[in-house]
């Protein structure tokens, strides 16, 4: 069970810090809440196949007075791909979709191109040769509109996998995207409308809905980290293009009827094989994801977290226990600072009964945050020392002189290269998707990158101008 957190914090690149195992759920998350800046918090506890807490704190909004409730719908992010993934298996029940079929057979965009190979079981498996970065590097002009979700797929149709199709588990957006659109394709239904009908509907999901299908209703505002606190975001823009993969809004409460429907070992809206299909793993190349969840065989444990920009959030399950947990926060957790991982991973641990690891990471986190909070204003007072000192600079010769002169430059352009491009690959994004997700870290990362060159830029200037031979 240990594994379980320490996978789910993995996930989003924290461990769980400890906080001590006596006292009940609610006195934890009070506690939590007033150390923590997440604005608002919603949850819900499953126990032998019965909804046996729910719960809610804080505000829809910060600075707002409308507080959230175990009813007030989240965007749940990649929670959602386990909606699609069910989807999926509803049309595989019904024989219109074959499993290990190439996608080519149900898209025409991909019919006679690299992809068209991918098989459904590998998109579903995350094993498509889809990567990570190209799941975040979707274009701007093919994300909006009534077809996004039909423009995207085209467009990943076009540029391919990156990698062979079944030979490693990479997670992708991508490959949720590309299901979306198979179940619109086979079904006849957009892809709102579909789950909506074929999912929520029938569980009785009412404060649940499907981005970009036409049915809304008030919501958490998300927030995004600040410099340690939370600061609201824009009105929420969620259109069908990410609906697949990341865009279902949803309460606690619905999403606790949603894992008992995944735990009851029925037939239902899909069949007890297909459940339990769907939760264990997919194969050699996938062996801890299932379709839409994350899975850990030898523990019986069932997952998925969800992050967009905004919110975080987590389900977990233990079938075999009939016990589940989902956890709702609409603030994006920070880096270091302003962070809501151990409150949300506490929940789940005292949910399911696990032991909280601690965490050995945050202090790293924290100084990293800090080097890149000095790194602006150290540049900016070495640029007044670099005019201050213009004429030792100036006075400099030789190769040891030329060495001490240039070197810095290299060393700002290999930390400009580290800040804009080597820590969005750590992430698996592009620095515009890392920019919604941390706003804060990333204008340390543009702001440390632009100033160190400048300084190195500015330093040089002023060694060489008003020398009476520059090349000495």
């Amino acid at each position: 069970m240990r594994r379980l957190l320490a996978m789910l914090a993995l996930g989003l690149g924290a461990a769980l810090q400890a906080a001590g195992q006596g006292g009940s759920l609610d006195a934890f998350v009070d506690a939590e809440m007033r150390s923590s800046s997440v604005p608002g918090i919603a949850y819900a506890v499953v126990e032998d196949g019965r909804i046996a807490a729910v719960g809610a704190r804080g505000v829809v909004m910060k600075g707002g007075d409308e507080k959230v409730t175990p009813d007030t719908p989240f965007l749940i992010a990649s929670i959602s791909k386990s909606f699609t993934a069910l989807a999926v298996m509803q049309l595989v029940e019904a024989g219109k979709v074959d499993l290990d079929a190439g996608i080519g057979r149900y898209l025409k965009t991909f019919a006679g191109k690299p992809a068209g190979s991918i098989t459904i079981r590998q998109l579903l498996s995350h094993t498509s040769g889809y990567s990570t970065m190209q799941g975040n590097a979707r274009p701007e002009e093919v994300r909006a509109g009534a077809d996004a979700i039909a423009r995207s797929a085209k467009w990943y149709a076009d540029e391919g996998p990156a990698n062979a199709p079944g030979s490693a588990w990479q997670y992708s957006n991508a490959n949720y995207l590309i299901l979306g659109r198979l179940i619109e394709v086979v079904s006849g239904q957009p892809y709102p409308d579909y789950i909506q009908a074929s999912i929520l509907d029938p569980i009785g999901m009412t404060h649940s809905f499907v981005a970009g299908g036409g049915r809304s209703l008030p919501m958490a505002r998300g927030h995004t980290p600040w410099f340690g606190s939370m600061r609201p975001i824009g009105e929420t823009w969620m259109g069908p293009g990410s609906a697949p993969q990341g865009g279902i809004v949803s309460s606690a409460s619905d999403l606790a009827r949603y894992l008992q429907m995944m735990m009851n070992g029925k037939d239902d809206i899909i069949s007890r094989a297909g459940k339990q299909e769907m939760m264990q793993a997919a194969g050699p190349a996938s062996p801890a994801y299932g379709f839409g969840w994350n899975v850990d065989a030898g523990e019986g444990s069932v997952y998925h977290n969800g992050n967009s920009p905004g919110f975080d959030s987590v389900a977990a399950m233990i079938p075999s226990q009939q016990r589940a947990v989902v956890v709702l926060a609409n603030s994006t957790s920070g880096m270091g600072f302003g962070e809501s991982t151990v409150l949300r991973y506490g929940i789940v641990a005292r949910a399911l009964g696990l032991p909280e690891p601690v965490d050995s990471g945050k202090l790293w986190r924290k100084a990293t945050f800090l080097a890149l909070a000095i790194a602006p204003p150290i540049f900016l007072a070495c640029i007044l020392w670099a005019w201050r000192k213009r004429e030792a600079l100036r006075a400099k010769s030789g190769i040891s002189g030329r060495f001490s002169l240039w070197f810095p430059l290299l060393a700002m352009i290999a930390l400009a290269w580290a800040c804009l491009w080597l820590v969005p690959m750590l992430f698996g994004a592009p620095l515009a998707t890392l920019r919604l997700f941390q706003p804060d870290m990333t204008l340390l990362l543009e702001a440390t990158a632009l100033l160190g060159v400048v300084w190195a830029v500015f330093r040089l200037g002023v060694a060489y101008t008003g020398r009476g031979n520059p090349a000495r």
